[in-house]
């Protein structure tokens, strides 16, 4: 089976675009485009980010519930965007736990943290925790670990298998940080589609619930998990289906892809059912 809704991709207005879905167990049902090509990641970066975290937190190297950041806060509330940070500054604008901030400056506090606690600087340390154990061959984080990953469909496909059933770590760390939401009926912006109550994430991941609007479909269920970046890109898992997908591009995110997206979602889902 070779999943010919990806094409969808053609119709969408940017320079270059690719895209593909896996099933858990690692087949691949289909892809479109230059499944090789490297492309800036901007905030998928962040579920890469949060693996390694969670890797440094199995190894020992962290614990979720230790200070980090802000006075108050935790690895548990960086990962979850409510340390209190605000979105680009290392500024606090909110107690830790009150409300999801979505915050790239978070992130940039979490690797430095666990570049401190493994002294291993963070973008060397996702290598090898992550990336070099999965063939990621073609991904690389120069820069912020919130913002500045570089990579190929055919990489997070790998990774995107991986979150379905995870070799790297114990299937219940992801879990945790996949399907369970942390600090639930917490407010805050969705960066894209407004105000959400309750904006609902786990760890490093955003949860789909019943967030509306929403960047993936009408028929992703609740249970769906993923990130989306301001470049153009996307990955998401719906476990109900079974199925998880990435689309990256070269064209900044904007109402193309509020319009493009969640069709191209639901055909995808449909036509993985049929």
């Amino acid at each position: 089976m070779s999943l010919q809704s990806l094409a969808l991709i053609e119709k969408w207005p940017v320079p270059t675009a690719a895209a593909g879905a896996v099933r858990a167990d690692g087949t691949v049902l289909g892809t479109h485009g230059p499944v090789g090509h490297r492309f800036p990641l901007a905030s998928v970066t962040k579920p890469l980010a949060a693996y390694a975290v969670l890797v440094a937190y199995e190894e020992g190297a962290v614990e979720l519930d230790e200070p980090a950041g802000p006075e108050g806060a935790t690895v548990r509330h960086l990962l979850a965007h409510t340390s209190g940070l605000a979105f680009d500054e290392h500024r606090v604008t909110a107690p830790p736990g009150e409300r999801r901030l979505y915050s790239n400056a978070g992130f940039e506090v979490l690797g430095d943290h666990v570049a401190k606690a493994t002294e291993i600087p963070f973008a060397e340390y996702l290598r090898q925790a992550v990336l070099e154990p999965l063939g990621m061959t073609s991904t690389s984080l120069a820069g912020s670990p919130a913002k500045d990953g570089v990579s190929s469909v055919a990489d997070l496909l790998r990774f995107a298998a991986e979150l379905q059933a995870p070799r790297l770590l114990d299937p219940r760390t992801v879990a945790e940080a996949t399907l369970t939401v942390h600090y639930p009926g917490t407010k805050g912006v969705l960066p894209g589609y407004g105000h959400q109550n309750p904006n609902d994430w786990g760890l490093g991941f955003e949860i789909r619930d019943a967030k509306s609007p929403h960047w993936t479909g009408s028929s992703s269920s609740p249970r769906t998990f993923g990130h989306f970046g301001q470049s153009g890109t996307f990955l998401w898992v719906d476990p109900d289906a079974g199925i998880a997908c990435v689309a990256l591009t070269d064209r900044a995110f904007g109402p193309w892809a509020v319009e493009a997206w969640p069709a191209f979602t639901d055909a995808a889902l449909t036509e993985s059912h049929a």
